[in-house]
């Protein structure tokens, strides 16, 4: 076996950031090859970089990870909220950063970890790059429902979570054409447009807005109003949560101040929907679609491509290639540097062909 002669033969795996369809999978796939193939012991941390800094973690053996690839989360859990680098504490009631980095850097070395394979999104792949550079030998897996993650053509979860917006953009549809509505579904992306477009336009949208591309209000309803004067008693409205007027903003719901990104998006529906209403006179209803959009069973294309991402971890991992992401490009896997993609987004450009196909069908998308 490849790695018969290093005494380091445990790999560490863990998972943050928002959880999407087909983490499980990636786990999965990571064990059994490291497992299988290599000889090594694998090692899963609890809750993402809380298990790292804290030293919570599971021996992964076959058993555990056998009957998982179909099921949605993850089995070793996840956060959001514990960057080493950016640890918040409540203290007399006010939140207090700590640098913990040297304690994940401590679990890591005290596990005697050959590496450690870390699977998430832009933020978590920052992180990722940071502790490479302290050391620690990092092999990172693009994790996001949001397709935004640099260096990859496509991440595991955004299938998924493009099939869950899909079908119910079909039943809101249902809904609109009974009621002579314009109905609007508001789906996640943060500041990028990918979920929305390709969800819209596999749903048949009238009206498609993202990020990339701010909006005219004016335009907006014109291009409604014209449906209706066609005889169209109905429109559907997609809109990615991060979509922003001609000289506007986004819409903020919240901050998390305890979070890396602290920012929280949401709200920009009920925004459009009262100008639509109010300037343009068409009775309009908001669907938010939310955390349903993270959850449920990996499309057989998730499972394939996570499948394929953890065997290549794995093998990354035996072969001493670390500071390394997986990603896909065309239908090839290859690595790339994490410096290179590290807290780095990937957004639609605005000459993608997928819109100029969705505005050849006669989509609109407010510009």
């Amino acid at each position: 076996m490849l790695m018969a002669r290093n005494k380091r033969k445990v790999l560490g795996i863990l998972t943050s950031g928002g959880d999407c369809p087909g983490l499980n999978a990636v786990i999965r796939a990571v064990t059994k090859t490291a497992l299988n193939d290599y000889g090594l012991d694998v090692l899963g941390y609890k809750d993402g970089y809380h298990g790292l800094v804290t030293d919570k973690f599971v021996r992964l053996r076959g058993d555990d990870v056998s009957g998982i690839l179909s099921r949605g989360g993850t089995i070793l859990g996840t956060s959001n909220t514990h960057d080493p680098y950016r640890w918040a504490e409540t203290n007399r009631g006010k939140i207090v950063y700590h640098d913990h980095s040297r304690k994940a850097a401590a679990s890591y070395r005290r596990n005697k970890l050959l590496g450690l394979v870390i699977i998430g999104g832009d933020g978590t792949m920052a992180t990722a790059g940071k502790l490479a550079d302290m050391g620690l030998d990092i092999i990172g897996v693009p994790k996001t429902i949001d397709n935004d993650l640099a260096g990859t053509d496509r991440t595991f979860g955004f299938d998924t979570a493009v099939q869950t917006a899909a079908e119910a953009i079909d039943k809101l549809r249902d809904t609109a054409q009974s009621h002579h509505r314009v109905m609007i579904a508001e789906v996640m992306g943060r500041y990028a447009g990918w979920l929305a477009l390709n969800s819209g336009v596999a749903g048949g949208a009238d009206v498609i807005l993202i990020p990339e591309i701010p909006y005219d209000l004016a335009k907006v309803g014109e291009a409604l109003k014209a449906r209706s004067r066609r005889g169209k008693r109905f429109s559907i409205l997609v809109v990615a949560e991060g979509a922003k007027p001609l000289g506007g903003q986004m819409v903020v719901a919240r901050t998390e101040a305890a979070s890396p990104d602290p920012v929280r998006l949401g709200g920009v529906g009920q925004a459009i929907a009262r100008g639509i209403e109010n300037i343009h006179g068409l009775d309009t209803r908001v669907t938010v679609l939310g955390h349903l959009q993270r959850g449920g069973t990996p499309l057989a294309s998730d499972r394939v491509l996570c499948t394929r991402f953890g065997v290549k971890a794995a093998e990354l991992a035996a072969a001493g290639l670390f500071g390394q992401m997986v990603a896909l490009r065309g239908n090839d896997l290859v690595s790339v540097p994490l410096k290179q993609v590290a807290g780095k987004l990937s957004l639609v450009p605005t000459d993608h062909p997928l819109i100029a196909a969705a505005r050849a069908v006669g989509t609109c998308f407010g510009d």
